[in-house]
């Protein structure tokens, strides 16, 4: 494996087709002078979400993990103008830089940001579903309990992206002390057994280093 190789591989992507925007550069700075964890997705990888929810013909979008809204940026710019992204956020401050990065976009009348925990928020979204794609991309030992309120806040045909379910790898082991891997190797077995969906997982490399994405249509 070659961290960098990778890591200029996707930077040549992301230059070739122009991924990145002054608005999307912005928010990357704002993450890392507030001092948020600098787990956004990748130039490369929100694309990829963008152009999956233009595939899906997506209007109603739901996020489970905001941070800093690096990755709600790239899919609500797939929304149409009726269009409406809701993320989840547990922390507060997190909330308030992506609420500016929202605002600086000219995003904020297309996304809402709903402060709390997912598991306890995600009842209440009963009445705004069903959703056209759903993201998860918070913390990772409940992502099966997600995943099924993934499911009931879909329709036939919705599109459920699970990401971060390989760890560099070490869902290979047996057994984990790390509770992030035990999570998502949860997830990653409930996922292969769900009759509700058609689904995969592929391997991603690049500047985010070996992970990948699970990738599910509601039956």
């Amino acid at each position: 494996m070659n961290p960098q190789l990778f890591e200029s591989v996707d930077q040549y992507i992301s230059q070739l087709f122009h991924d990145e925007d002054d608005c999307l550069k912005a928010t990357e700075q704002s993450i890392i002078e507030s001092g948020i964890p600098q787990i956004s997705i990748s130039p490369n990888q929100g694309k990829f979400l963008q152009l999956l929810a233009k595939l899906c013909n997506a209007k109603k979008i739901l996020e489970m993990g905001t941070l800093g809204g690096y990755s709600s940026i790239w899919m609500a710019r797939a929304l149409p103008e009726n269009g409406k992204l809701v993320t989840l956020e547990i922390d507060s401050k997190h909330a308030e830089v992506a609420q500016q990065n929202f605002n600086r976009c000219g995003l904020a009348t297309k996304i809402e940001i709903l402060l709390g925990k997912a598991i306890d928020i995600l009842p209440q979204l009963e009445g705004e579903g069903p959703f056209d794609m759903i993201f998860i991309d918070a913390d990772k030992p409940p992502y099966t309990e997600y995943f099924q309120w993934a499911l009931k806040l879909s329709r036939p045909g919705t599109l459920i992206i699970a990401d971060n379910v390989i760890r560099e790898g070490k869902v290979l082991l047996e057994e984990s002390p790390d509770e992030m891997v035990a999570g998502v190797k949860r997830f990653n077995e409930y996922l292969a057994n769900c009759a509700d969906v058609t689904a995969t997982i592929f391997q991603t490399v690049g500047a985010k280093e070996h992970d990948g994405m699970a990738i599910a249509i509601v039956k």
